[in-house]
């Protein structure tokens, strides 16, 4: 259920959702609409909007206060574990040896980085 949610939400709606997963209550349509519009410009209108599919998805609570406040139900965790699958999926053919190996060839990893995932292969072995 939640692999499916996750795929579901577009790259707008993602901008909603990290508003979301950086506040640890719910937020009024106020503040997300003030925290999108100063980091993306975007007009009320299309904020509210994408509150309202995230919430018709599934994605995001809606709890009616004074005014609504809204709250996601798929963690940044869930999402990303799903985006992660599905990147490898598509464009490495369900092989994250490729997906590491294109991030090596490309310089996507410091030397800091190869180091610590040695250690963590380390650590599973």
């Amino acid at each position: 259920m939640k692999n499916e949610l996750a795929g579901k939400i577009s790259a707008s709606e993602l901008e909603v959702m990290k508003i979301l997963w950086r506040t640890e209550d719910a937020l009024p349509v106020t503040e997300i609409r003030e925290k999108l519009q100063r980091l993306k410009g975007w007009e009320p209108a299309t904020i509210k909007t994408l509150v309202s599919r995230l919430v018709s998805k599934g994605a995001v609570r809606q709890e009616k206060r004074q005014v609504y406040y809204y709250s996601p139900l798929i963690s940044e965790g869930e999402y990303n574990d799903w985006a992660t699958h599905d990147l490898i999926s598509r464009v490495y053919h369900g092989s994250a040896r490729d997906l590491v190996a294109a991030l090596v060839r490309s310089d996507g990893l410091s030397k800091n980085d190869i180091e610590e995932l040695r250690e963590l292969f380390k650590l599973e072995e």
